[in-house]
């Protein structure tokens, strides 16, 4: 066994590097068959690592996933928890929950409740032998030997290269370790001398790969020269092996992920050629950005809270709205589809990849509140009411108190301005529930008389005394408006603006102005939804008594 590997000398070292009772590579190929599925169907996965809590950047990468597998095509979540030192406790159960609570449930894959699918374990830690399985597979065919290097010594061929001005790496002649012989390796594994099992790469750098992003287009690079780890020391496999091994058997068709992964994906094409598996194809999504000075950057889980999933639970975003909103930012083309299908899933969108933004989107607050409070518009009364009670049992106790103690009366206060062709578009998240509706709540109305310039305090006491009396609320809205009309001309205000702007000095103002009078009195502000069906939800005694109560304020 010295000299020169062969077939004999590979067979040998695989013996002495993997167990006995490692199966063949085959015997997996035959356990995870190919899906069957139909000609251009995709198989596309999401794979995070449990190493902090959900991020903006995996729930975008994930809604991506998910609307390119369409309906025919299978999404699958797949964990890649090898790197125990980096694991954050919760980190598994709030990116899973955290999906989930959004709206994107994978077909397959790692769920709450255990593992669904015919590909299991979909957990790395659980795949251990068939990793090994694929390495011994690269050590037989002489493509993977084992690296003895101490950390000391590869700090000095990094040393050395840095002196040289050369690209570091363990590469061609400073990949000492590719020419031990086969007694060497064995000297050394009797030692006990700790190891890596390190590819064999025959690429180099002079030469071109060229491939087509799904997203980018043709991308070229260096081939992959370096001979990098497959295996560390406590034979666990790096993210490059393991992706590879996971993609092929799980029969992953395309890779969409963030474009950070771009440089890698030499090495990843490499893999899954020595291997002799056909690649998935390859998308690199561009990473939402933030703006900040003049430039951009990416979202920071240190410095934005909105980088966090968890952020738009807490505040109250509707999870399909922020879903919404990150399809403005996937593709150019989903407002206008969305305009023209206002009522359709947005799992119905066609996403296509290769009219996705090449460049990172900025985040933009303002346009996430203007996209919730449209979605939240459309919702009906019985959804906005039970997502605001789901929210507030968890966040706002009090509220959640106030809504649950009379569903009925809360039903009706989220039921103004709503299913008609141009409803109002008041709350973009549940937190400002409380705010909204409080004046229909006597424990928390505020009064806040503030009069439109051309009413004085004596004509706001004539109107609301005068309307007190009878504020017509038995009948329909029709009805109740001719009556402020009454009011109107009977206290010397035109009956409409029109009326009002023709002949100003006639008039002491006009029905708006009324109407706002009223308005102040009854709710506290200046704006608020139709006034008819506040008053009538808040009933003639409640609404007679703050009017009175106006008026006796202005009598001061």
């Amino acid at each position: 066994m010295q000299g020169e590997f062969n077939l004999d000398s590979n067979r040998y070292l695989a013996d002495l590097l993997f167990d006995k009772d490692i199966k063949d590579f085959e015997y997996y190929e035959e356990k995870y068959p190919h899906r069957g599925l139909k000609e251009g169907v995709k198989v596309t996965r999401l794979a995070p690592s449990p190493t902090g809590y959900l991020h903006l950047g995996v729930l975008y990468s994930a809604l991506i996933n998910r609307m390119a597998a369409g309906k025919d095509g299978i999404f699958y979540l797949r964990i890649e928890d090898t790197d125990k030192k980096r694991e954050v406790e919760g980190g598994l159960e709030d990116i899973v929950n955290g999906l989930i609570s959004f709206g994107i449930v994978p077909d397959e894959g790692f769920m709450p409740d255990g593992e669904k699918g015919p590909y299991a374990p979909y957990r790395q830690r659980l795949r251990r032998e068939i990793y090994h399985s694929a390495a011994k597979k690269l050590v037989l065919e002489g493509l993977a030997y084992p690296c003895f290097c101490t950390e000391e010594e590869l700090e000095q061929i990094r040393g050395e290269q840095e002196s040289q001005k050369i690209r570091p790496g363990y590469y061609g002649k400073y990949a000492r370790c590719r020419s031990l012989s086969i007694d060497e390796i064995k000297e050394k594994l009797s030692s006990g001398a700790p190891y890596v099992l390190r590819l064999k790469s025959p690429g180099n750098e002079e030469n071109k790969v060229t491939f087509t992003d799904a997203i980018k287009g043709k991308i070229e690079m260096p081939e992959n020269d370096a001979d990098i780890v497959l295996l560390k020391s406590d034979g666990i496999p790096t993210y490059h092996f393991a992706h590879a091994v996971d993609d092929h058997l799980m029969r992953t068709t395309h890779v969409i992920r963030g474009d950070e992964w771009i440089s890698s994906t030499p090495i990843h094409l490499q893999l899954f050629r020595l291997l002799g598996f056909k690649p998935p194809k390859y998308a690199h999504i561009a990473p939402i950005m933030k703006s900040e000075g003049g430039s951009k950057r990416k979202l920071s889980k240190r410095r934005d809270p909105e980088a966090a999933v968890k952020y738009f639970s807490e505040q109250g975003f509707e999870p399909r709205a922020v879903l919404e909103y990150l399809l403005t930012i996937a593709s150019s083309g989903f407002e206008d589809w969305r305009r023209a299908n206002k009522d359709a899933d947005i799992f119905d969108f066609d996403l296509k990849l290769n009219k996705m933004s090449q460049s990172g989107a900025l985040f933009d607050m303002d346009k996430l509140l203007d996209v919730s409070k449209n979605y939240i518009s459309r919702m009906s009364t019985e959804d906005v009411l039970s997502s605001l009670l789901s929210w507030a049992e968890k966040y706002d106790e009090a509220l959640y108190n106030r809504l649950s103690g009379d569903k009925a009366y809360a039903a009706a206060i989220f039921s103004i301005d709503r299913d008609i062709p141009k409803p109002r578009k008041d709350i973009a998240k549940w937190n400002e529930a409380a705010q909204f509706i409080s004046y229909f709540y006597d424990d928390t109305f505020v009064p806040q008389y503030e009069l439109p310039e051309n009413i004085s305090a004596s004509d706001a006491v004539e109107i609301l005394e005068r309307y007190a009396e009878n504020p017509h609320l038995d009948g329909d809205k029709t009805q109740w408006f001719d009556s402020v009309k009454q009011l109107c001309s009977s206290l010397g205000y035109a009956e409409n603006t029109k009326e009002y702007k023709s002949e100003p000095d006639k008039y002491k103002g006009h029905i708006g102005d009324v109407s706002a009078v009223i308005r102040t009195a009854v709710t506290g502000r200046k704006n608020s939804p139709d006034l008819f069906e506040i008053m009538r939800i808040l009933g003639r005694d409640r609404t007679s008594s703050r009017l009175n109560r106006a008026a006796e304020y202005f009598k001061k």
